[in-house]
Formats: structure tokens, C-alpha cells, sequence
């Protein structure tokens, strides 16, 4: 039980510090990326944009919905 124990704790602090070093490290890198990623990985209209989303500190490239659909975001940029 002591060793299945210390495996999870290892396991979850091994995904913890992937998920803490993984992310951009200010708003600036993140909506660098995302506008980097808007005008060369996707074509020049107004149906692709990036967004701050404040209360998830990440930036999202999305595309709009059509006739009121929901926008579908198609990359996140956490900091």
C-alpha cells in the first residue's frame, strides 16, 4: 500500500510539472503565438480570430460559427 502510494505521488507530480512547464510564460508570449499561428496556419478572413479568455489565462484561435452557431476554438495558448 506504502509503494502504490508513493507511485501515484510520483506519477501525479511527474504530470504536474508538464502541465507547469509546458505553458507560456506571459500574456505577451501566448498572444505572440496565437497571432503567429492566425496568419500563417489559417487563411486571411475574418472567420478566424484570437481571443483573451481572462478567468483560464490562455489565449484561443477560433473560427466564428455560422448562422449563430457557437465559435470552435481550434488552439489554446495557456500562460
Amino acid at each position: 500500500m506504502k509503494i502504490a502510494g508513493i507511485i501515484l505521488f510520483s506519477f501525479l507530480f511527474i504530470l504536474s510539472a508538464i502541465y507547469f512547464f509546458t505553458g507560456y510564460k506571459s500574456a505577451f508570449e501566448a498572444d505572440q503565438k496565437c497571432h503567429y499561428f492566425l496568419n500563417n496556419e489559417y487563411p486571411q478572413s475574418s472567420d478566424f480570430g484570437c481571443d483573451h479568455d481572462l478567468e483560464t489565462r490562455q489565449w484561443l484561435l477560433f473560427k466564428t460559427g455560422d448562422d449563430n452557431q457557437p465559435s470552435t476554438v481550434l488552439k489554446r495558448f495557456r500562460y
